[in-house]
């Protein structure tokens, strides 16, 4: 079995510093250029990578500091992409200014990949960290699942497996040049697997003239499509979410519908699965989980500052591994800090202790880090 994830590992999104916060609102509003922006996200990497070394965790993000969305300034670099408008108003916003939602996606031409996209972020990530870099892409099934058949441009597409083919074909490119250049660790983010454990998005893919027993199947396809063919080396992870902004989230329900196909027909090496609260239901999905495959059980919280205890974090590890091996399982928080650059409802100290637990937790558990 590959030694990544680390048993102590993370999503990737972390608190923005208040430097990056306050100069990328300038860098909008045509005070400082994108290279002086640049400049002071590069100090703010540097120090929040020797903060997570000090704390001892191995696995090593920029934590999406150059980001507004975890997904959108990927996606929208790629040839066929148009972001617009918003998504329906997020039915767990806790305050009325919470109801903001994300730009959608669209693609109204044809898919192709005409840059690298996180290269050179990786590239600085990997000269600023002794540990091991990873970096967090959104999985290719967020270009299709929110908007589905009337999202996609008819007359670039009217046959929808040369859609897929053509996104499949833009991300291989993507990661092959993040190989090139050093890359080991690839976590895709995916909210659509999650999403289709959910009663009521299940109801609305049906809507949108979708199957949603159907749809994991097709994700799982173009994810393989995508990853299969990838180096002996190149370590690959997915994390489902089911939302993660400014400590809301929009979808609920346990694993349970997707879960054989999940860890069954999807060619990962790990899973990051949140577990946090009763949203995510109970851990006997896991018993689909095949023998060579780890899981990384978000059972801290990073949507809520209360600190979890050392104790109740092992009891629920104890819990899961009555359904797969305790030598197959890591530990993490459920999602990132800063899926968008607005930031969770806590401070950098609650992000900070939350990491040390996880590393002290799974120190307790398995004896490392």
């Amino acid at each position: 079995m590959k030694k990544l994830p680390f048993r102590a590992d993370h999503v990737g999104s972390l608190l923005r510093t208040e430097e990056v916060k306050i100069n990328r609102l300038r860098w909008k509003n045509g005070e400082i250029t994108a290279a002086e922006l640049r400049e002071i996200e590069n100090i703010g990497i540097a120090e929040t990578v020797k903060k997570l070394e000090s704390i001892g965790m191995k696995s090593i993000t920029d934590g999406e500091f150059r980001r507004d969305y975890f997904h959108l300034d990927f996606l929208k670099e790629l040839a066929g992409v148009t972001v617009t408008g918003g998504i329906e108003a997020n039915p767990n916003a806790k305050a009325a200014e919470d109801g903001f939602t994300p730009p959608k996606l669209s693609v109204t031409g044809k898919l192709a990949h005409v840059k690298d996209i996180q290269v050179d972020d990786f590239n600085f990530l990997k000269s600023v960290t002794t540990q091991t870099p990873k970096v967090s892409i959104p999985s290719p099934t967020m270009v299709h699942f929110r908007g589905g058949r009337a999202s996609i441009d008819i007359n670039s597409y009217p046959d929808l497996d040369e859609f897929f083919h053509d996104l499949s074909k833009a991300y291989r490119q993507e990661i092959d040049h993040l190989y090139q250049n050093g890359l080991r660790y690839l976590q895709l983010d995916d909210t659509n697997l999650a999403y289709l454990c959910d009663p009521k998005m299940r109801a609305a893919a049906k809507e949108r003239g979708e199957d949603p027993d159907e749809l994991p199947r097709t994700y799982a396809a173009l994810i393989n499509s995508v990853i299969d063919d990838r180096p002996e080396d190149l370590m690959v992870g997915i994390h489902l979410c089911r939302g993660n902004y400014r400590s809301t989230w929009f979808a609920e329900g346990g694993y349970e519908p997707v879960a054989e196909i999940l860890f069954n027909q999807i060619n990962v090496d790990g899973y990051f699965l949140e577990y946090d609260d009763e949203r995510s239901g109970d851990f006997a999905p896991l018993r689909f989980v095949p023998k060579e495959k780890k899981v990384v059980l978000g059972i801290v919280s990073s949507k809520v500052k209360e600190l979890e205890k050392m104790d109740d974090l092992c009891k629920r590890i104890d819990e899961a591994a009555q359904y797969m091996p305790l030598e197959n399982m890591c530990l993490s928080p459920q999602c990132g800090f800063s899926s968008t650059h607005h930031g969770n409802d806590m401070t950098h100290d609650d992000q900070w202790r939350k990491l040390e637990l996880v590393v002290n937790t799974a120190i307790k558990v398995w004896g490392e880090s």
